[in-house]
């Protein structure tokens, strides 16, 4: 571990000359912006003529996926605050009210799993968004619309392994954010019947649901997977098993770099800031690529074409075990 000994240290240099502001502050700013657009988006909805309505759609769109997306993944990683009690009120905040998900398994599931056995087959290779009976186009193209409705239902069966207290929290708070949604478009942006205002939720929950799902498999699957028992150094796996994709301001804005740009910088140093993977980007591509190691990088059309010629391969076959060959 000496190479990530002393990655680590380069990176702990800058963070501690890094501010408030670039550690915390421009992330939380980004997510308290979007939430002060959510009265925009609900009034737009009230219009009857195309632009203004279609406005309003994006508008909700962008900041759900800003809150459930960025907001979680960072809340799930204590990454917005100092304060482990502050961490937990984000985390309840962002996962269970405006994701409607549990946030104890979330955390489990993505920081302890995926993040503690990046590409290990069998704990961490990311196969929970594989969906073997669904085909090709199925899988990539429509059923990221059903995520609003599985999210809620999965979460739901998630609660029998958790305690009976937290699983009342979660379910007040699950129910509390779906029905403010509901209740906001029936009596502010004035549906007229429950089922366009349930269309309406479905349609900005979904609005980004794509992106979301194709990030998760493109930054992992294809790449080199290990078993439990022959796993590389931490930093070796997370060099060889981890891929950024190039910047996007939409996605940037609604996921946060350390999902896109600086998926490996995140994978390294999960407990910083969106705004700190992008500031050490350029610490960690340069010193892995001195120390000879991989730092995968491809485009997001490229990834999407290599998972439709692939899928077979990569989303329905069991994946191949790696041999660290040629890795000094």
């Amino acid at each position: 571990e000496a190479l990530m000994g002393e990655l680590s240290r380069l990176v702990q240099a800058a963070v501690r000359s890094s501010s408030w502001w670039e550690r915390h502050g421009i992330d939380i700013c980004i997510l308290t912006l979007s939430f002060l657009l959510l009265p925009a988006g609900f009034l737009c909805l009230q219009s009857a003529h195309a632009a203004p309505f279609l406005a309003g759609i994006v508008i909700l769109g962008v900041v759900h996926h800003t809150l459930t997306v960025k907001g979680s993944h960072l809340a799930s990683h204590n990454a917005l605050t100092e304060s482990k009690a502050w961490g937990k009120v984000w985390a309840i905040f962002f996962i269970e009210l405006c994701s409607a998900f549990t946030a104890e398994q979330a955390t489990y599931n993505h920081v302890k799993l995926h993040h503690g056995y990046t590409n290990i087959i069998g704990l961490g290779d990311s196969s929970t968004w594989k969906l073997p009976f669904l085909n090709r186009y199925v899988y990539m193209f429509l059923a990221p619309l059903a995520v609003p409705i599985i999210t809620p239902l999965v979460a739901l069966e998630l609660l029998r392994s958790v305690k009976l207290k937290t699983a009342l929290r979660t379910v007040c708070f699950m129910f509390l954010g779906l029905y403010s949604h509901y209740w906001i478009l029936l009596h502010i942006s004035g549906f007229q019947s429950a089922w366009s205002a349930l269309l309406c939720m479905l349609v900005t929950r979904s609005l980004l649901a794509h992106p979301y799902i194709h990030v998760n498999i493109f930054q992992h699957i294809g790449l080199p997977m290990f078993a439990a028992d022959r796993k590389p150094a931490r930093i070796q796996l997370m060099s060889l098993g981890v891929l950024n994709l190039p910047r996007n301001a939409l996605l940037d804005w609604s996921f946060g770099h350390s999902l896109i740009s600086c998926h490996v910088e995140h994978h390294l140093f999960p407990s910083l800031s969106d705004n700190m993977c992008l500031k050490i980007k350029p610490i960690v591509s340069r010193y892995l690529r001195e120390k000879r190691l991989p730092y995968n990088e491809d485009s997001y059309a490229s990834r999407l074409r290599l998972f439709l010629q692939k899928y077979e391969e990569l989303m329905v076959h069991a994946p191949p075990i790696t041999e660290l060959v040629g890795i000094q």
